[in-house]
């Protein structure tokens, strides 16, 4: 089995990633593995360090959130070496869909035991950009800029920063029209929020997108259209466990690759992380949103 790269994010958790590598470590010292630490300055400094340590042939993993998860699942699906995870965020939903254990030392367990999966990922894009590969989803509108608002919240703790980020998203929002061009055609309606899922979950374990497997080849779309805002309200106490999907004004589809615009300017995000050329992204800018079928190689159970 080819050595381990630790990429890790020493803000990821407020500080949880430093704290679960002593215990992950250890845990990959009694397996006997090969195993090198790095820490990274920047998500670009970790998808530097990922590249060097491809280039030595080894398994790039990510210690931290779902924003290192995602960059460095991107940076070794181009790279085409092996991936792996050691969650330390506050979210970890790709971890959660992958079910990588929480718990430091058994997630370095899985690591030593080399059994891999291949699974999709997303290349997203706007003109005169390089596309960026993301893991879990891609969504604009309220949740993009709860994120917003979560990143930059200190005070408080846990997944109940991203409840809190939403109900001030939700107050601030004004009305905004999306339209969505795909296989199936070309749609527009006034609405909250347009998610491109490859994963069911995101913003700390919220089924976003029940149906969502991240290895079928395609991306789930969960459109929440015009309503009164107590109708928003209604859907983030149902997304928990995606029964929110009944609710009139959320719809579903399936697609493998769609372009979306909305008529202002208003950030984009992937994986917990704003975009770098959606922050935000100008209005009537196209964004395009495809699956990568089975582009990466991930150590997870079978």
């Amino acid at each position: 089995m080819p050595g381990l790269s630790l990429i890790v994010n020493p803000a990821a958790g407020r500080g949880r990633a430093r704290q679960i590598l002593p215990p992950a470590t250890a845990a990959l010292t009694a397996a006997g593995a090969d195993y090198e630490v790095a820490e990274s300055a920047s998500l670009a400094h970790a998808a530097e360090l990922a590249e060097a340590a491809a280039g030595r042939g080894r398994i790039v993993v990510a210690v931290g959130g779902d924003g290192m998860a995602g960059a460095l699942a991107g940076a070794a699906a181009r790279l085409g070496c092996r991936y792996g995870i050691i969650p330390a965020g506050r979210g970890n939903d790709l971890a959660r869909v992958m079910h990588i254990p929480a718990e430091p030392a058994a997630a370095a367990a899985l690591l030593a035991s080399g059994t891999t999966r291949q699974v999709d990922l997303i290349g997203v894009s706007v003109p005169g950009e390089d596309e960026l590969i993301v893991a879990g989803s891609v969504y604009l509108g309220v949740p993009s800029v709860a994120g917003e608002i979560a990143n930059s919240t200190r005070w408080l703790r846990g997944s109940a920063v991203y409840t809190l980020a939403a109900l001030r998203a939700v107050a601030r929002w004004q009305p905004a029209t999306f339209s969505l061009e795909g296989t199936a055609g070309r749609q527009e309606f006034a609405g909250y929020a347009v998610v491109v899922a490859n994963s069911a979950y995101f913003g700390a374990g919220m089924k976003v997108a029940p149906l969502a497997l991240i290895d079928d080849g395609q991306l789930d779309l969960v459109l929440m259209r015009h309503g009164p805002k107590l109708a928003f309200l209604r859907a983030l106490t149902k997304i928990k466990d995606g029964s929110h999907t009944a609710l009139d004004q959320v719809s579903l589809e399936v697609d493998t690759d769609v372009t979306v615009t909305i008529d202002r300017a208003i950030p984009v995000a992937a994986d917990g992380e704003t975009l770098r050329f959606a922050a935000p992204l100008p209005a009537g800018t196209p964004v395009r949103i495809r699956v990568l079928p089975g582009a990466l190689t991930i150590v997870a159970p079978a």
